[in-house]
């Protein structure tokens, strides 16, 4: 349905409004109407209104669902009555923004005209969307606005509330935290470039449960078709604009030139130069670095070793607790001491705040038992085939969910997401100490934890980096993805998410680890060792006619085959290729750490992502926030659930 200025992406009848917190409702306490989203003037609206105004009065009935799943309509029969009901949201006596009529006051009798109860609002003003529990006769979704009131709930007699959420996702992000699964947190589509290209890109289709967890387990077995071509967009993010143009512009056809593409593609690179490897930093060298009071001492030159070799499996233990922040570099030995005494104070006093909740008292902190449940599940299947976790009371198992529900208590911000179990694993069986594997869990995730919001921009804009770099050092792999509809590296997502832990076999792990920490040559070099795996895989992607399928396929079968060794060597090399390249893009060094960021208000045209510096030096971590737990971080983007029976 289109008209002057306006345009109908979705219409739904049968959608009632409860006038009565009784429960049971009679006939005169229900309001029919229809419920549609309309794109009007460069806005998309939610509008609720009576059959009446609706003009469709002859399609709404007063319908139930029978046994069988089918609609019977007989105005006799009563809705059956949700245990967990909360008046509040189940009738419409709420506050609503920017009412179309004049609205009624809490307490409406259900007398009221129903044109009365008629509203629209925008998209942008959704802070959240509650849905009913699973199983009711029929469903309902109570929407809250940014300014704190609630919409009327509204009721779907004749289903269609699935349908409704993903009409929805198509202009916002819709997420779910474990610990309540019906409420839905909206978060708007970025307008920058950036943003807008995983707009398009759709991690998050109709189809999504929690894109950590979807990555995490398998990603060539979530569907992908969905994913569009964005790499149109990041090159507009590297393409000068005018002062005062917008940022927002749609990318340009594909039959115009592209200045931003012109950009990259002409960077001319040297030769790639050869690399070789050191052997591992031994004990024994480690030791001709420790200075009178144990000081460490030619630390740089000692970093420069453990990035280009590693570390012996004997001197990781002491070793990462620098490598982290734990212990200072600067310190002595009665210094480091002394550190750890109160560091190890403050860890116990930490863990004390969760062992001493009893378990009335954890009936009544949802969060705390969303926590606990998350990290028992996690961890029971956390690297369990390695000897240190195998086995069913293996005792690693209870430090790693001890670890992590502590760290719930150090960052009540976060809190604990899918994955972070994946990242302590390796920490704790190096360090083998509860109090200094915690400590030196904090300084790790003071590196990543980006990655675990509930809004992923870190990891949105780590793609787009990784884009940026792939399209500098091979434009035509790029042009191949792009061909193939993958030039959104979607299949990289696991690998940034926790730093290629699920790629590598267990110790090789711990070698590309401990060589990122050294934060040498320079800050993302994680993203060149994305680059160097898709480097090393280039002709087989090129020269075999893959499909999108087919490169997912591939990717994912990557994992535990790669040599560890290899991929480091040639993401040096490519780092010396880049650097070496005297025209390289500013928006480029940025990523190398070769330039500073560009002013957050400068009209600069490199608004590019900016690096993230994940390798930057650690403090040591800091005491716990006093502040009040907020909702889990873990991303369930419209989980697969019962539905109401009759959605379209």
């Amino acid at each position: 349905m289109e008209g002057a200025g306006y345009r109908v992406v979705f219409e739904k009848g049968g959608v009632y409004l409860h006038t009565s917190a009784k429960k049971y409702q009679d006939r005169d306490s229900l309001i029919a109407g229809v419920i549609r989203v309309v794109e009007k003037d460069n806005d998309v609206l939610l509008h609720w209104a009576p059959v009446e105004e609706a003009g469709d009065s002859t399609q709404i009935i007063f319908s139930k669902k029978d046994s069988s799943g089918g609609d019977s309509c007989t105005s006799e029969e009563e809705p059956t009555f949700d245990p967990g009901y909360e008046p509040d949201w189940a009738v419409i006596s709420t506050v609503r923004p920017q009412p179309r009529h004049s609205e009624p006051t809490r307490g409406a009798e259900p007398s009221s005209p129903p044109g009365s109860w008629a509203f629209s609002v925008s998209l942008g003003e959704l802070k959240s969307i509650r849905r009913s529990k699973p199983g009711l006769s029929w469903a309902y979704l109570v929407l809250v606005t940014q300014a704190g009131g609630s919409l009327p709930a509204l009721h779907f007699h004749r289903g269609g509330t699935r349908a409704l959420l993903r009409v929805l996702s198509r202009y916002l992000l819709l997420a779910s935290s474990p610990q309540d699964s019906r409420l839905y947190l909206v978060f708007p589509h970025d307008s920058s470039a950036l943003s807008n290209s995983f707009h398009h890109l759709q991690l998050f289709d109709q189809d999504s449960s929690n894109v950590v967890s979807r990555f995490l387990q398998d990603p060539y077995s979530t569907t992908f078709s969905s994913f569009s071509r964005v790499t149109n967009f990041f090159r507009g993010a590297l393409q000068p604009q005018p002062e005062g143009a917008s940022s927002d512009l749609p990318p340009p056809p594909d039959d115009e030139p592209e200045p931003g593409f012109e950009v990259i593609s002409c960077v001319e690179l040297g030769p790639r130069p050869t690399v070789e490897r050191g052997p591992p930093v031994t004990e024994e060298e480690w030791t001709r670095h420790v200075g009178p009071e144990g000081r460490l001492q030619q630390v740089p030159e000692l970093k420069n070793r453990i990035f280009s070799g590693g570390l012996s499996p004997g001197l990781r233990r002491e070793a990462w607790k620098f490598l982290l922040g734990y212990l200072s570099w600067e310190g002595t030995a009665e210094e480091h001491k002394a550190h750890v005494r109160k560091k190890t104070d403050e860890y116990f006093r930490m863990k004390l705040q969760w062992k001493s909740v009893s378990p009335e008292q954890e009936r009544r902190n949802s969060l705390l038992h969303g926590y606990r449940s998350l990290i028992e599940r996690d961890v029971s299947r956390t690297d369990r085939n390695n000897k240190f976790y195998e086995g069913p009371e293996n005792p690693g198992l209870g430090l790693l969910n001890d670890i992590l529900l502590t760290y719930c208590m150090y960052h009540f911000d976060l809190g604990y997401v899918q994955g972070m179990s994946d990242l302590l694993s390796p920490i704790l069986y190096v360090i083998q100490n509860e109090v200094d594997a915690f400590w030196c869990f904090c300084g790790f995730m003071e590196l990543v934890q980006g990655n675990f919001e509930e809004s992923q921009e870190t990891m949105k804009r780590q793609l787009g980096c990784l884009l940026l770099l792939l399209r500098v050092l091979d434009p035509p792999l790029c042009d191949f993805l792009d061909s193939q509809d993958s030039g959104s590296l979607c299949f990289c997502f696991r690998w940034l998410l926790i730093w290629f832990k699920r790629e590598f076999p267990f110790l090789d792990v711990l070698r590309l680890w401990e060589v990122l920490w050294t934060g040498l040559p320079g800050p993302n070099l994680h993203l060149l060792v994305a680059c160097a795996i898709l480097d090393m895989e280039r002709d087989t992607l090129m020269l075999s006619g893959f499909g999108s399928n087919e490169i997912l396929k591939h990717i994912n079968e990557l994992t535990m085959k790669l040599s560890v060794e290899d991929v480091l060597t040639r993401a040096e090399a490519l780092h010396r290729q880049l650097t070496a390249c005297p025209e390289l893009p500013h928006n480029v060094q940025e990523i190398l750490g070769l330039a500073p960021p560009a002013e957050p208000h400068s009209p600069s045209p490199t608004a590019s992502p900016l690096p993230l510096s994940p390798t930057r030096a650690l403090p040591s971590p800091p005491p716990p926030a006093d502040t009040a737990p907020q909702p889990d971080s873990s991303l369930e983007i419209l989980p697969e659930e019962e539905d109401d029976g009759a959605d379209s």
